[in-house]
């Protein structure tokens, strides 16, 4: 591939038609539907479900079929199906819905007010993952433009993932034919610990979410009358959270939450650990002061990726300051998000959480842990070595540094589901969500130079594929 050809397209594409796109996707709250359960009558899903397959219908790829697939009930998804000349199936992912609004964007920022500044795009979804679909297609109409050997692929873009994906089994079964079987799953949904070189991620953290709910009393009474015989609904959950995280750690307790961290993961961390430097915690907007929970780098690396977490990320039953009169409060509720290693099993997990905060409640309140949503996580696969070589020659060709390989700590139930049912398949899962771009929370951006290079990265490894040995019809296409 003439890479600086590919590079040309792929930033004249960003510059004149991605980047004004993006901006009008992020003018859209079309949030995930588990933070707004009327997405379908409010009608933003569709509107961001349309916009960007107006403009995939509207790029140059010859042969190409878009549907938007909608079954009965469930967010919709874009499928795209591009002819190949070799015979082989790549399978390109992304998502479109959205996380909610989250408090706390700069003043002139917004979630749905989108802004070009220092070379990023800021508004909610542009980094995760409204570039995905735009980022896909323009890689495979670089391949085109040179007339080089390329895979039949396949486009997914779902609208579910930010809740879970829980509509992307039904589509992938109901779809099964048209997908084919995949040699390669691209994922363009993940991070990149800096901007300067290509990372890929090798592994994604498990989930289990629910809320845990401690009842005390029927109704609010006076702090000073009810004190010292009723006992306080907060401590008795900071009691029953105590059973399963050490507060001094921030460690999980349970067995049942944790796993053996592979040999070739440890390794990768202390490599990421040395490219990435201080850069490890940093990124993150501490409070002056604060340290982080660990020190090294390579553990640093390996707790957001394999260490289990408990964040409380919401409660009820806690009135804002300025209406908290001196009352004990009948319940207290908290909203927790378990982060699990890779190949921990969620359910197992969940019911083992339920079974050990429920159990014995302190001075007999009422304490319910309700599970809301679990997902596994993922490993990749061994790299298989065609495909580590096309991603370090993609990285320095692009990026002019060597690719580099990491964990990340989210979860993407797609990869999971496809691992099940493909295993014989590579994955090449990346990103642009770097250093405080800040996905799910405020002032998140679209790192602009990133997303091109990522582009055109992509559609090296998409000709390096077609052109692997063994591949029916590659020979003779490449010498054409």
């Amino acid at each position: 591939m003439d890479i600086r050809r590919c590079q040309e397209l792929v930033d004249e594409t960003w510059d004149g038609s991605i980047v004004p796109e993006l901006v009008e996707y992020i003018r859209i709250p079309n949030q995930s539907p588990h933070f707004d359960p009327d997405w379908e009558s409010a009608g933003h899903m569709d509107r961001a479900v349309e916009l960007i397959a107006a403009w995939c219908r509207a790029q140059d790829v010859p042969g190409m079929q878009l549907e938007v697939v909608r079954l009965a009930g469930r967010t919709p998804v874009i499928l795209m199906e591009v002819p190949g000349t070799v015979d082989d199936t790549v399978l390109l992912y992304g998502h479109l819905d959205k996380q909610p609004p989250m408090e706390g964007w700069d003043g002139d920022l917004g979630p749905w007010t989108p802004v070009l500044r220092d070379g990023k795009l800021y508004g909610r979804g542009g980094a995760d993952d409204g570039y995905a679909a735009f980022a896909s297609l323009t890689a495979l109409r670089a391949v085109l433009d040179q007339d080089l050997p390329r895979a039949r692929c396949v486009v997914l873009i779902e609208a579910c993932e930010e809740s879970g994906s829980y509509d992307l089994p039904a589509y992938i079964d109901a779809l099964a034919e048209r997908i084919g079987e995949p040699s390669l799953v691209v994922c363009l949904d993940s991070g990149c610990g800096n901007y300067d070189q290509l990372w890929c991620t090798t592994s994604l953290r498990g989930m289990v979410s629910g809320t845990l709910s401690v009842d005390v009393l029927t109704e609010g009474v006076h702090s000073g009358d009810a004190s010292g015989i009723v006992p306080d609904s907060f401590r008795v959950a900071r009691r029953v959270l105590s059973r399963i995280e050490d507060e001094e750690t921030g460690e999980l307790l349970l067995p049942e939450l944790r796993v053996d961290v592979p040999a070739q993961r440890c390794e990768q961390a202390e490599v990421a650990a040395r490219e990435l430097g201080g850069a490890v915690a940093s990124k993150f907007p501490f409070v002056e002061g604060v340290r982080p929970v660990r020190e090294g780098g390579a553990e640093l690396v390996l707790a957001r990726t394999w260490s289990p977490t408990l964040t409380v990320t919401g409660q009820e039953g806690l009135p804002p300051l300025g209406r908290a009169g001196n009352v004990l409060r009948p319940r207290t509720r908290l909203k927790l998000s378990f982060r699990l290693p890779p190949t921990c099993d969620s359910a197992r997990a969940m019911a083992r959480l339920k079974e050990v905060l429920e159990a014995d409640p302190p001075h007999g309140a009422r304490v319910r842990f309700e599970g809301e949503e679990s997902c596994d996580g993922w490993d990749a696969p061994p790299l298989a070595e065609w495909l580590g070589r096309a991603i370090e020659d993609a990285s320095q060709a692009t990026f002019g540094r060597p690719a580099c390989f990491m964990g990340e700590g989210g979860t993407i139930p797609f990869m999971g589901m496809l691992g099940e049912k493909f295993p014989q398949a590579q994955f090449m899962i990346t990103g642009v969500l770097g250093p405080k771009s800040n996905a799910h929370g405020p002032n998140e951006f679209l790192h602009l130079a990133t997303g091109k290079r990522l582009t055109a990265a992509v559609a090296s490894v998409l000709v390096a594929h077609a052109t692997r040995a063994g591949v029916p019809g590659a020979a003779a296409t490449a010498g054409a």
